[in-house]
């Protein structure tokens, strides 16, 4: 019987076939830690008895959610993590020296990599399947499970497939291809599952553009994403010194689906998801008919915070101003990202346009600092989450799109086709 990719990476990890549904313990590859939930991982370890980690190599720590933190609170939340870090000696420790959002971050290091079992207490894990790796969002507990012992049980996920056809419009990216599936399965369509991205489209589609892609599989409510690896995979991997040697594993042709989801993306307009589900995607002509007024519009995130954002929003903002009532926030994803686009120029282009350019965190997104929205403010964000009080006040509004219906809405200080401009 034929076998998915997620089946046979975790086949390769307990070392004989398994196939979705099965209950297995597999090693783990890399741990992924951050300074909100990494805290009631350490606390577990130390509960247990455990003194040491049964990977170090395979357990790092990025602080990334309130760094630098923003008040008492997350200063002793990340002293907790540092200290660990230090009292361990971690190899794989990333604060401000070299910060960044670590599902950005690990993967620009070198650290996930092509067959890997990825586990992390945070749900956006599941953003290193673009790398064809099996990545996915555990509990702190169970984070601690892994750090103890270096691996954790599973069920084998089944899949659904998602076959992407087509050339994209302009303007239109990996954002709006996953807007428009999670549009399509709903919040809770692929509980448990695998969604496995496959078709032409990939072939257009940047490693940019994968990671966005990825990162909201758990939006549909899915166990993980994944893409196999091509050429484009490894033209990304050719510069990094990777931190085990890579396995390419694909789908057999009989591998059975629970479901084949056809999306023609030669025809797909940018998406724009409304408050307050992921699920709740409209045609970018539809939100421009709705002539809805924006507030703020932050561009960042693991979901789009990446080279590939800041380069679409500078060729946007360039020769032009943010709306005067209108605020824009753009948080590059790592200090890499941030040095490249000071490099390039894109960031006197922000600033001269009217950003505000941060360092690299998680921000806003999460309603943590550095953009929180007041009583009834709307905002346009290339995050990945758009529920009640996500970024701020309960009664504020937030409207994912791609980094460039964000960069275009903030010139125009409404929701905007950025093919207009």
């Amino acid at each position: 019987m034929g076998q998915t990719i997620t089946e046979k990476i975790f086949s390769d990890h307990v070392g004989h076939p398994v196939f979705a549904g099965e209950i297995i313990k597999s090693k783990i590859d890399m741990v992924i830690g951050n300074d909100i939930t990494t805290p009631i991982s350490i606390k577990a370890f130390e509960q247990s008895g455990a003194t040491k980690l049964a990977n170090p190599d395979g357990f790092s720590i990025v602080m990334d959610h309130y760094i630098p933190a923003k008040d008492i609170a997350s200063a002793n939340q990340a002293k907790i993590s540092r200290e660990f870090a230090y009292k361990h000696d971690l190899k794989h420790y990333f604060d401000e020296k070299d910060m960044g959002i670590e599902h950005a971050l690990l993967p620009e290091k070198g650290l996930v990599v092509p067959g890997d079992v990825i586990i992390g207490a945070d749900s956006h894990t599941c953003t290193h399947g673009a790398l064809g790796a099996f990545a996915t969002g555990m509990g702190s507990t169970d984070l601690a499970f892994a750090m103890i012992t270096g691996e954790n049980w599973f069920k084998v996920p089944e899949s659904i497939k998602v076959v992407f056809s087509g050339k994209p419009k302009q303007h239109v990216y990996g954002k709006d291809l996953i807007l428009e599936v999670i549009r399509l399965l709903g919040v809770d369509g692929a509980l448990y599952r695998t969604l496995e991205f496959t078709g032409d489209t990939i072939g257009h589609l940047s490693m940019d553009d994968r990671f966005s892609l990825c990162n909201m599989a758990i939006e549909a409510g899915a166990k993980s994403g994944i893409v196999a690896v091509d050429e484009i995979t490894k033209a990304f991997l050719s510069d990094k010194n990777l931190a085990r040697e890579p396995k390419f594993f694909y789908s057999d042709d009989d591998a059975t689906y629970v479901q084949v989801l056809h999306i023609d993306v030669a025809n797909l307009d940018p998406v724009i998801a409304y408050p307050f589900l992921p699920s709740n995607g409209k045609s970018i002509n539809e939100a421009v008919k709705d002539d809805l007024a924006i507030d703020q519009v932050f561009i960042g995130s693991c979901t789009n915070g990446r080279l590939e954002d800041l380069r679409i929003a500078a060729s946007i903002l360039k020769g032009r101003k943010v709306a005067r009532k209108t605020r824009l926030i753009i948080t590059p994803a790592t200090q890499k990202i941030s040095l490249q686009a000071q490099k390039e120029g894109l960031v006197e282009i922000f600033i001269e346009a009217g950003a505000v350019f941060s360092n690299p965190t998680c921000g806003a997104c999460l309603g943590g600092y550095m953009g929180i929205l007041g009583k009834n403010e709307r905002c346009v964000a290339t995050t990945n989450r758009n529920f009640v009080g996500r970024m701020g006040d309960r009664t504020s509004e937030i409207y994912l799109a791609n980094s460039a219906v964000a960069a275009a809405s903030a010139v125009m200080g409404k929701i905007t086709d950025p093919r207009t401009l």
